[in-house]
């Protein structure tokens, strides 16, 4: 379908204004596309990470091969999105965008591979949903309550907003 601005309103999730290169800590959540369940299940409060799974943490965990200037704090992939607090140290030029559109591809394409070579799941039109949610982490409670958030993710698993039953 062909981008109409009369009928497609599409209005930024990020704060107007604010510079997503700054150093800071953010929270961000990436869905799967129709929040599928490709990466895993959660038995008894306990994710547990199928290869397609996997090789999403991998990814993640080489953000910062990519992005020197970022550390990885907590993070979870659960069956159909993924949670994590990532801290931009120093300004690089390179946005949390960025980094959110490098991840996401990286990913995509090696999920296709997969698809290929090792009878991943398919999935319909893209591997995730087309933006990400990102917060923007203030205080030290606030960290605190994300992260602790993050921990717990999978224990609550069945009442999660993103679990469709």
């Amino acid at each position: 379908m062909k981008y109409n601005p009369k009928k497609h309103h599409r209005r930024s999730i990020r704060l107007k204004g604010y510079d997503y290169s700054k150093a800071g800590l953010y929270f961000i959540t990436i869905c799967a596309e129709g929040r599928k369940c490709l990466l895993g299940k959660v038995v008894d409060g306990k994710m547990y990470l199928n290869p397609a799974g996997k090789m999403i943490e991998e990814e993640w965990l080489k953000l910062v091969q990519r992005f020197p200037n970022v550390k990885l704090h907590d993070y979870v992939v659960m069956p159909n999105h993924f949670h994590a607090i990532l801290e931009i140290n120093t300004s690089s030029g390179k946005t949390l965008g960025d980094m959110m559109k490098a991840f996401k591809s990286i990913t995509t394409v090696k999920y296709i591979e997969g698809v290929k070579k090792k009878n991943w799941p398919r999935f319909n039109g893209r591997l995730w949903q087309r933006n990400y949610w990102e917060h923007i982490i203030k205080t030290e409670r606030a960290y605190q309550n994300i992260s602790n958030y993050i921990i717990k993710n999978p224990e609550k698993w069945n009442t999660d907003k993103f679990h469709a039953p």
